[in-house]
C-alpha cells in the first residue's frame, strides 16, 4: 500500500511549441507541474495536514470508534471514488478557452473560498462531511488538470518513468511533511474548543487552495502550452467507447485495487497505534511521515532503474518485495519500534508503486488521460476505504494481525494479474517507444 498517489495527460496538434527536447529541459517541465500536486496534497481534506486531524477530532472530541470513523471517511470519498467522472469532464470541456489553466485558477478559488465557508461553520459530524465533500469536490476538478500536465510529457517524450517519478514523489515528498504537521496540530488543538480546532484545519486548507488559484494564474507558460490537447477531437459515445473496450485498463485498474486494499494501512494502523501500542497524535502522525520517507529513495532510485531495466522486470520484483509489506507488526510491540519499522514499509513498497503508476500512465489511451488519472485516484480510494471497513472490523473482531494476515494475501493476489498485462508496454524501458495506445 502507498499513501495517495497520483498521475496524468497528453499533448495534441495546436499552434504552440512542442516541449523541449532536452533532457533537462523535460525534467525542468516535470518538476514545474510536480509544484501544483504538492500543493495539492498538502490541501487535501483526506490525507496528512488536513485529513489526519479531522480522524483525530472525530475520535477525541466526536468520540467515534474505529467503525464510525471509517463510515465518515467512506463516506466523505465519494467525490474521490467518482472522480473518474471529473477527469473525464476536464478531457472534453474547456472552461472559458483556459485549458487547465483555467481548471487551476477557477476552482482553485473556489475551493479556497470552500473552506473559508466551513472554517466558520460550528463544528459537527454533519458540518465536517458537508464541508470535506464540498473541498474535496472541488479540489478534484483542480486535481484533473495537474495529473493531466505531467504526463502529458512523460508519454510524448516515452519517459513514462521518469513522468511517474516525479508524480510520485510531488505526493509523497508532502505527505512525509503533512502527516507529520498533522498530527502535531491534531495535537496542539487538543486543549482548544472544538470551534477553534475545526476553523484552523479549513483555514489551512483555504490558504493552500488559493496558493493553487496563483499558480493557475502565473505558473509557467512552458509548462502549460506543453499540455494542451485537442478536447472534442471524438464524440462523446466515442470517447467513453475507446476508454470501454482499451482491455488492459481493467487489468492495471485490478492491480490497483489490489495494491490499494490495504486492511492494515488505514483506520486500524491508527487506532492500533492510539490504543494497543498507547501512540500520541504527534507520534501517529509521525508514523505516516516516515512511512513516506521511506518510499522518496526507492521511487527516486526508480527515475534512474526505470531507463536501465524492462517495466516488466521492475513489476515483478516490485511486487515480491511489497507482499511482505505489514509483515513486520507481527514482531512490533511499542511505538518506538513502530516508528523504525515504518521507514522499512516504506521502502518494501516503493519499487511497486512506482512500477504501477508508469505502467498506467503507459495503458493511457491517447486525449484520455485525465479521464484515465482520475480513474486511478478514484481506484485507490474505493480500495483505500473499502479496506479501512474491513480492517476496522478486523481490528474489532480478531486484532491487528489479522488485518496484517488479510492485506499480505491480497498482496500476493497481484502476482498473477502481472500475467495479464501486454507484453507491448512493458517491454522495454524509459526512452525507447513502445506500442502505445492510440
Amino acid at each position: 500500500m502507498a499513501l495517495p498517489i497520483e498521475v496524468t495527460a497528453i499533448p495534441d496538434q495546436a499552434p504552440h511549441p512542442a516541449p523541449p527536447a532536452s533532457t533537462l529541459q523535460r525534467i525542468g517541465v516535470l518538476l514545474s507541474g510536480g509544484v501544483v500536486l504538492v500543493l495539492l496534497q498538502f490541501a487535501s481534506p483526506a490525507v496528512g495536514l488536513i485529513g489526519l486531524p479531522i480522524t483525530f477530532f472525530l475520535k477525541n472530541k466526536l468520540h467515534l470508534d474505529a467503525q464510525a470513523v471509517a463510515n465518515f471517511n467512506l463516506f466523505a470519498s465519494i467525490p474521490l471514488i467518482f472522480s473518474f467522472l471529473i477527469g473525464f469532464l476536464r478531457d472534453r470541456w474547456n472552461p472559458f478557452g483556459l485549458g487547465d489553466r483555467g481548471y487551476l485558477s477557477i476552482f482553485g478559488a473556489l475551493t479556497a473560498a470552500g473552506f473559508g465557508l466551513v472554517a466558520f461553520l460550528p463544528p459537527s459530524y454533519a458540518t465536517l462531511l458537508f464541508g470535506v465533500l464540498l473541498v474535496s469536490t472541488g479540489l478534484m476538478l483542480c486535481s484533473s488538470a495537474a495529473r493531466a500536465l505531467t504526463s502529458a510529457i512523460g508519454q510524448k517524450n516515452a519517459v513514462t518513468g521518469m513522468a511517474g517519478t516525479i508524480v510520485n514523489l510531488a505526493s509523497l515528498l508532502p505527505d512525509a511533511g503533512s502527516y507529520a504537521l498533522g498530527g502535531f496540530l491534531s495535537q496542539s488543538l487538543e486543549g482548544q474548543q472544538a470551534a477553534a480546532a475545526a476553523r484552523a484545519i479549513f483555514l489551512v486548507g483555504a490558504g493552500l487552495m488559493f496558493a493553487v488559484m496563483l499558480f493557475g494564474l502565473f505558473g509557467p507558460r512552458r509548462l502549460f502550452d506543453s499540455s494542451v490537447t485537442t478536447r472534442g477531437q471524438f464524440t462523446f459515445l466515442a470517447d467513453v467507447g475507446r476508454l470501454a473496450g482499451h482491455w488492459p485498463i481493467y487489468v492495471v485498474l485490478t492491480i490497483y485495487v489490489l495494491w490499494q486494499f490495504g486492511p492494515a494501512g488505514g483506520v486500524a494502523l491508527q487506532y492500533h497505534l492510539s490504543n494497543d501500542l498507547h501512540a500520541s497524535d504527534a507520534q501517529v502522525g509521525l508514523w505516516y511521515a516516515l512511512f513516506s520517507l521511506g518510499f522518496i529513495p526507492v521511487i527516486t532510485a526508480y527515475g534512474w532503474l526505470c531507463s536501465k531495466l524492462k517495466l516488466s522486470t521492475l513489476l515483478w520484483i516490485g511486487t515480491l518485495l511489497a507482499i511482505p509489506q505489514f509483515a513486520p507488526f507481527f514482531f512490533i510491540h511499542s511505538v518506538n519500534d513502530s516508528l523504525v519499522a515504518a521507514v522499512a514499509l516504506g521502502v518494501l513498497g516503493g519499487l511497486g508503486q512506482g512500477a504501477y503508476v508508469d505502467l498506467a500512465i503507459r495503458v493511457t489511451p491517447k486525449g484520455l488521460q485525465g479521464t484515465m488519472m482520475m480513474l486511478l485516484i478514484s481506484t485507490y480510494w474505493f480500495a483505500y476505504r473499502g479496506g479501512d471497513l474491513l480492517g476496522a472490523r478486523l481490528y474489532k473482531e480478531g486484532g491487528f494481525n489479522t488485518a496484517v494476515i488479510v492485506t499480505i494475501m491480497v498482496y500476493a493476489l497481484i502476482l498473477p494479474m502481472l500475467l495479464l498485462v501486454p507484453k507491448r508496454y512493458t517491454n522495454t524501458v524509459d526512452g525507447q517507444v513502445s506500442a502505445l495506445p492510440a
